[in-house]
């Protein structure tokens, strides 16, 4: 991999592990193994952001998260993430949300956090792969009760890919700031009787309670899912940088496996779910489906 790509994600790590500490360009060119000035440069290259200013939206990131899961007080989170005074902190958090912090942590509405996609795995990205070296794929029948899903559509995207070309990565931050029944965001892939004319099939959203009636956010659109069964397909844990290879790995085994030695069919009327590929769970997929020959 090219080594400025290296050095980059080696300063967006070192941000991550020490966000409530001092961060020096000194501390950056240290980690990057690059002098300070060609560090910062790399650094907006690749990012499109100063290493202050992606310091300064991780921090408001951060900080809305312990704002609402944590219930703490205003200046203890500006203090703790290295902000210098509670007014500028106000202010930041302002500008990058729309919103005060003290209202946000008594009522939390959705807002864009900032999700810091590692550089690296741009370059991750592979048309092919060995299938040769297939891993063990653990699958288990789980239930799904009737929910809501708040998700955005795209236009014609029919992955991960061409979605965010369509619609933004930015999507993901604002979904992670929403509560969802299971706990995170999920990735849908739509049959046809959930699209609408000109939109996509792969879209990104959270659960809620079908009869959740919270506000949704500009764009978004709410669709409600049956209870159905599905096969929960997880594949082995992976070292981040073999994302790509981990997700078709497991979608070959998936779609090579057949449901009726189990007395199921797959079930098309559902939507195919995608969780977020981490590599300390393995990446998990999910595929509906019904007794045989049951309608």
């Amino acid at each position: 991999m090219n080594e400025q790509v290296l050095a980059v994600q080696r300063m967006q790590d070192y941000m991550e592990t020490n966000i409530a500490q001092e961060i020096t360009l000194s501390d950056l060119a240290r980690e990057s193994m690059f002098s300070p000035w060609h560090s910062y440069r790399l650094f907006k290259a690749y990012t499109g952001l100063t290493p202050a200013e992606y310091i300064r939206r991780l921090r408001l990131s951060h900080s809305a998260l312990r704002l609402k899961s944590e219930r703490c007080r205003v200046i203890d989170v500006a203090l703790g993430l290295g902000f210098g005074s509670v007014d500028g902190y106000q202010r930041a958090f302002y500008r990058e949300f729309g919103c005060n912090p003290s209202e946000y942590a008594r009522a939390p509405v959705p807002i864009p956090l900032f999700i810091p996609y590692g550089v690296k795995f741009r370059e991750l990205r592979k048309d092919f792969v060995d299938m040769k070296n297939v891993q063990s794929v653990f699958i288990q029948l789980v239930q799904k009760p009737e929910r809501g899903v708040i998700i955005k559509r795209g236009v014609k995207a029919e992955d991960y890919f061409p979605y965010c070309e369509e619609v933004g990565c930015d999507v993901w931050g604002l979904l992670s700031s929403m509560d969802s029944l299971c706990g995170e965001p999920v990735c849908l892939w739509l049959p046809e009787r959930y699209k609408k004319p000109g939109t996509s099939t792969y879209v990104q959203g959270v659960e809620v309670s079908p009869d959740d009636c919270g506000s949704i956010p500009d764009g978004f659109d709410r669709i409600v899912l049956p209870t159905a069964e599905y096969l929960m397909f997880q594949g082995e844990p992976f070292q981040e940088e073999n994302y790509c290879e981990a997700i078709l790995t497991l979608q070959y085994a998936m779609n090579r496996y057949d449901p009726t030695v189990i007395g199921y069919e797959w079930d098309d009327e559902n939507p195919r779910i995608q969780l977020e590929p981490r590599g300390e769970r393995g990446y998990v997929e999910l595929r509906a489906v019904k007794r045989k020959g049951s309608r």
